[in-house]
């Protein structure tokens, strides 16, 4: 049985927003959603001292419910969970660029209220939806653990 190769594209971010999200749309009429999350970690310099290194994230989110675009709010605190994606594109002056986001499944609210938006349930359904994974548990005896 040959096996075949597999990849996967996950992030998980914990971090507060830079500012307030914007909203534009696609002439499909479809809602983008973009925002900077900071995230901070704690990393020990060379005289071991320790010091915060923060990362800023863009992040894009398609068809999200109007709870979450109208809390997405600067400095609060929120859990993403997506993909990476990369794009090129050239900008005003004709050079090439690229630009990384992270492309949100789930946003969930540190900062209150109870509200979470996924592509399984607010995000727009269409070829890629995310649903219930399919679980298969192998009670095997014979691990050593």
């Amino acid at each position: 049985m040959a096996l075949t190769a597999f990849s996967m594209n996950k992030i998980q971010l914990i971090g507060n927003l830079g500012k307030d999200a914007e909203t534009r749309f696609t002439t499909n009429n479809v809602s983008v959603t973009s925002f900077g999350l900071a995230t901070t970690s704690r990393i020990k310099s060379k005289d071991g001292q320790w010091t915060n290194e923060t990362t800023w994230h863009n992040v894009v989110a398609f068809s999200l419910s109007d709870y979450i675009k109208n809390i997405l709010k600067k400095g609060k605190k929120f859990y993403v969970e997506g993909r990476i994606s990369k794009r090129d594109y050239m900008d005003k002056d004709g050079v090439k660029r690229y630009s990384v986001d992270v492309i949100a499944d789930l946003i969930i609210p540190f900062d209150g209220g109870g509200e979470s938006a996924s592509r399984s349930e607010d995000f727009s359904s269409g070829p890629g939806q995310i649903g219930e994974p399919d679980i298969q548990v192998d009670n095997n005896d014979d691990l050593p653990f």
